[in-house]
C-alpha cells in the first residue's frame, strides 16, 4: 500500500511502473520534469498506464495539488536514459517531480504561482528528508541534453532558489564578445566543455563543438541563461557559468 512521504497535503494516486531502485543507491538527484500533455488528467492516467511504462514519484497540478504515485523508497521510471557527473542510472538515483504543463508543444504556457509554490515547498522537503544538494536539483533536460527540453526555459529557477530550492546566480546580461559555435574547434572550446563536465554535465572535452556541445550548451541555458536560448556559447552563457562553478559550496 502506497502511503505519502510527504507531510505536505498530498493525494495518493498510485501507478503500477515502478521497480527497486538498483545497488542499494539512494535519492541523491531530485529531477524536475513538465508533463508536456494538454492537462493533469491525461498526464495522471499515462504515468499509471503499465503499457506507457512511464511514472514520477509526485505530479503537481496547475492549483498547487499534490500527488504522490511511487513511493520515494522506489524506482519510478521517470528519467530515461541519460547521465549527471559518474550517474548514469539516474532513476535509481533520483526523486522525479512531474509538473502539469503542456511545455513546447503548447508554446510554454506560464507555470501558476501556486504549482510554484506547491513544487518549491515539495522540493524542499524532498531535499532536506534525503540531504539533496542545491546543485543536484535538475531539469530533465541536464540530465538528458539531447531528448529533452523540460521544464523548460520559462520555468522560474530563480524562483525556486529564492525558496530555497537549487543552485542559482543571477545570469550575465547578454551583450557582445567573443562567442562560440559548432563547428570550431580548439582549446576555447575544449575549456567550455572541460567547464560544463566540471559542473556536471556528461560532455567529454573533445576541443571541437559538435552536436552533443550545442545541445548541452543549449540545456545550460534553457535552466541558467534562459533569456535567450540557442546553443550559442555568448560571452552571456561562458561568463554565468564560471560564476556558478565559483558559487559551488566546498564539500570535504
Amino acid at each position: 500500500m502506497l502511503q505519502p512521504d510527504t507531510a505536505l497535503p498530498c493525494s495518493l494516486h498510485p501507478s503500477p511502473n515502478f521497480g527497486m531502485r538498483r545497488d542499494e543507491q539512494r535519492p541523491t538527484l531530485l529531477i524536475l520534469h513538465y508533463t508536456g500533455m494538454p492537462d493533469a488528467a491525461g498526464a495522471i492516467a499515462r504515468l499509471s498506464d503499465p503499457a506507457a511504462e512511464v511514472s514520477c514519484h509526485y505530479v503537481v497540478e496547475e492549483d498547487g495539488k499534490i500527488l504522490q504515485m511511487v513511493a520515494e523508497a522506489n524506482r519510478a521510471w521517470h528519467a530515461g536514459a541519460g547521465q549527471w557527473k559518474t550517474i548514469s542510472d539516474i532513476n535509481s538515483a533520483s526523486i522525479g517531480i512531474e509538473i502539469v504543463n503542456y511545455g513546447h508543444d503548447g508554446n510554454l504556457p506560464p507555470y501558476p504561482v501556486a504549482q510554484i509554490e506547491a513544487v518549491a515547498a515539495l522540493s524542499h522537503d524532498i531535499c532536506t528528508r534525503h540531504h539533496i544538494a542545491a546543485e543536484h536539483v535538475l531539469a530533465h533536460s541536464d540530465i538528458a541534453p539531447r531528448r529533452k527540453r523540460d521544464p523548460g526555459e520559462h520555468f522560474p529557477w530563480r524562483r525556486l532558489h529564492e525558496l530555497g530550492v537549487g543552485h542559482w546566480v543571477l545570469p550575465e546580461p547578454i551583450g557582445g564578445g567573443r562567442f562560440l559555435s559548432p563547428g570550431e574547434s580548439g582549446p576555447p572550446i575544449e575549456a567550455l566543455q572541460t567547464m560544463l563536465h566540471l559542473y556536471g554535465y556528461a560532455l567529454s572535452p573533445s576541443g571541437s563543438f559538435d552536436h552533443e556541445t550545442f545541445a548541452t550548451v543549449s540545456a545550460f541555458q534553457r535552466h541558467f541563461r534562459p533569456q535567450r536560448v540557442d546553443g550559442i556559447a555568448d560571452a552571456s552563457t561562458i561568463t554565468t557559468l564560471r560564476n556558478l562553478l565559483a558559487a559551488l559550496p566546498r564539500r570535504s
